[in-house]
């Protein structure tokens, strides 16, 4: 079974992560259908939003350590799709909604900023440890995050990397609403339903005007090139062995 589905039915698209074993960890490979799905999205006139969710008990467990950790030793893919699904993600004009539910870590956190809705469960738990890892943040969320909540709820974010439950989240602006589990995805495709209602160019015009897309990919540009440098640095290649060894690694 693919570990990335995604079906069309009433002018939706459902995109679901369904590496639930692996707690949903994205792997180059699920990038690329990520990134394939968005391209979808965007050419099919039939298609008028995406939905974004997942299979199990977390939304997503963020990268895959193991390939974070061959990338810091050179051994990565040579095609990296996450940059691909990245841009996609700036780039769609058609709204996307997320849903999700259990922990969202990194990436799973911060491809939130670009979704046009976002529904949480009520047990839900953001969580962004890139400084934990000795990384920096990305998908232009060192610009997106403060923009929304502030410098201050930002740096803590990024810095201690500790859970933002869904309630604060809700309170600071990453969400739209937060539902009981067992309604996550009942409410998250009435509301999907409702947006295929509404006319598809208004929506697009509106979504274009709310955010200044070269600002946001030149800032992820920035984010990437530092990104790829501390990836392969002494300092991530220690986080990624302590992790390993289940440990607390040593920054010293």
């Amino acid at each position: 079974m693919s570990e990335v589905t995604t079906e069309s039915s009433g002018g939706i698209l459902t995109i679901t992560l369904s590496r639930p074993d692996k707690k949903n960890a994205l792997t180059n490979a699920m990038y690329g259908a990520l990134a394939d799905a968005l391209e979808r999205l965007e050419a099919e006139s039939g298609i008028r939003v995406a939905v974004f969710q997942a299979d199990g008990e977390i939304f997503s467990a963020g990268n895959d350590l193991g390939e974070f950790a061959a990338q810091s030793e050179n051994k990565g893919p040579a095609v990296r799709h996450v940059e691909r699904f990245l841009h996609n993600l700036v780039k769609v004009s058609k709204p996307l909604i997320a849903s999700v539910q259990g922990k969202a870590v990194g990436v799973a956190t911060t491809m939130l900023l670009h979704c046009d809705l976002v529904l949480l469960a009520d047990d839900a738990q953001l969580i962004a440890p890139f400084i934990n890892l000795a990384l920096v943040p990305e998908a232009s969320s060192s610009l997106l995050m403060p923009l929304r909540i502030g410098h201050v709820r930002a740096f803590e974010m990024f810095a201690l990397g500790e859970p933002v439950a869904a309630r604060d989240a809700l309170a600071w602006g990453i969400a739209n609403r937060v539902v009981a589990r067992d309604q996550l995805r009942a409410e998250t495709q009435r509301l999907a339903q409702k947006l295929v209602e509404r006319p598809a160019g208004a929506l697009a015009l509106a979504k274009g005007l709310m955010r200044n897309n070269e600002q946001v990919l030149a800032q992820m540009e920035r984010e990437n090139q530092i990104f790829s440098a501390q990836l392969r640095s002494d300092e991530a290649k220690e986080a990624f062995r302590a992790f390993a060894e289940k440990r607390k690694p040593n920054f010293n």
